[in-house]
């Protein structure tokens, strides 16, 4: 990953805009300044599908390696998967949505 690249998008991306990377459901989104806290970059995850753009309109936001730490452990719970199980045979399916051609990818 360059961090060229990153720090320029720092410096002239526009707010909330989401970067594409080479992994595919992991996106740099640039944050607006909030109250004391600086622009700033982070990470989003969010599962992409056949035409490669994001299922969500907003995914997990990871600010710091620690928090990709705390939810890790979240995600080792048994009873996560169960709940999930239900809640899959609970609410109704969802559509796909198309990607668009020529966006810029950040090489990971």
């Amino acid at each position: 990953m360059s961090e060229e690249k990153l720090t320029d998008f720092l410096k002239t991306g526009k707010e909330w805009t989401r970067m594409l990377t080479s992994v595919p459901g992991v996106f740099v989104l640039k944050l607006p300044p909030y109250k004391s806290s600086p622009t700033r970059l982070v990470v989003e995850l969010n599962p992409v599908g056949e035409t490669g753009r994001p299922k969500k309109r907003r995914g997990l936001i990871l600010r710091s390696s620690s928090e990709l730490e705390d939810f890790k452990e979240l995600f080792q719970y048994e009873k996560l998967s169960k709940l999930l199980g239900i809640l899959d045979s609970v609410n109704p399916g969802v559509e796909a949505v198309r990607r668009k051609k020529g966006e810029e990818v950040i090489e990971l």
